[in-house]
């Protein structure tokens, strides 16, 4: 069988239950989309959009881009409207959603702000696009087979990094974050020739986390693309992905989107 382009998502759902991932990347049964999902999706377009604003006609730098975020919040949120109402959930729920995800913009703007003020050049137009990194980048490597979109890449000096967004109750990098930011390099250091320097998380209720990009990240990230290959070249039967039973097969607030066709118990 032919490879599969994977994803560093798919990647991380197979080695967290291999039955998960054929559910959802074999089989292609329906995922139920989530809070969590869309609100995601919304602050990643309303920093795409922040950084794609026209600024020739700011004067007060600070309160010009405090109220250009909160704008684009409210344009991409009613942009959304569609999928937040099939969430169907109360709406009082919907409006601390609602409150808690521009609470994260606000704060990653204040970061921006103090970044923006301290290589301020007396132009707002020229700090603006010296800060301004390259954004939602799409990667593909045919040698991999493996695709991705990076959020931000940043030049500092002589430095690129590679920085994710997220949305995350915790400021916890991860496996399966570390695993995303190991595929990244590699996509990155294909198509460049240059390994990135650093790759991070900007964790929006919190700051950016950077971590250096060393051969363990890179190894790390090439084994877990080289298993899934493995199995998925092998093999499409459902009775070779197996089950991993976890407490994340179902828990009190909700269960796995595939629970009710896997039974796991």
């Amino acid at each position: 069988m032919a490879k599969r382009v994977e994803s560093a998502s798919s990647i991380n759902t197979f080695l967290q239950c291999n039955r998960k991932y054929y559910y959802q990347y074999i089989e292609k049964l329906p995922t139920k989309p989530s809070i969590h999902t869309v609100r995601g999706n919304i602050a990643h377009s309303t920093l795409e959009h922040f950084y794609a604003l026209d600024v020739s006609s700011f004067t007060h730098y600070e309160k010009d881009f405090k109220v250009a975020i909160q704008k684009l919040f409210l344009e991409q949120w009613t942009a959304y409207k569609k999928e937040l109402f099939s969430l169907q959930m109360p709406q009082k729920e919907l409006e601390r959603y609602f409150e808690e995800t521009l609470m994260m913009l606000m704060n990653w703007c204040t970061h921006f702000l103090k970044e923006f003020k301290e290589k301020f050049s007396g132009s707002i137009e020229e700090t603006f696009h010296t800060i301004k990194p390259i954004t939602e980048a799409e990667y593909s490597s045919d040698l991999l087979s493996v695709r991705g979109f990076i959020d931000a890449i940043r030049s500092e000096g002589e430095e690129i990094h590679i920085i994710d967004y997220k949305t995350n109750a915790t400021s916890d990098i991860k496996e399966s974050i570390k695993l995303q930011l190991g595929i990244y390099s590699l996509l990155y250091q294909e198509k460049h020739a240059k390994t990135p320097d650093k790759v991070g998380v900007f964790f929006l209720k919190d700051k950016l986390y950077l971590l250096p990009v060393d051969q363990q990240l890179l190894q790390k990230a090439k084994d877990a693309i080289f298993i899934v290959h493995a199995q998925t070249t092998r093999t499409e039967k459902k009775e070779d992905y197996q089950k991993n039973i976890t407490p994340l097969c179902k828990w009190r607030t909700g269960q796995c989107d595939f629970f009710a066709v896997c039974k796991p118990f």
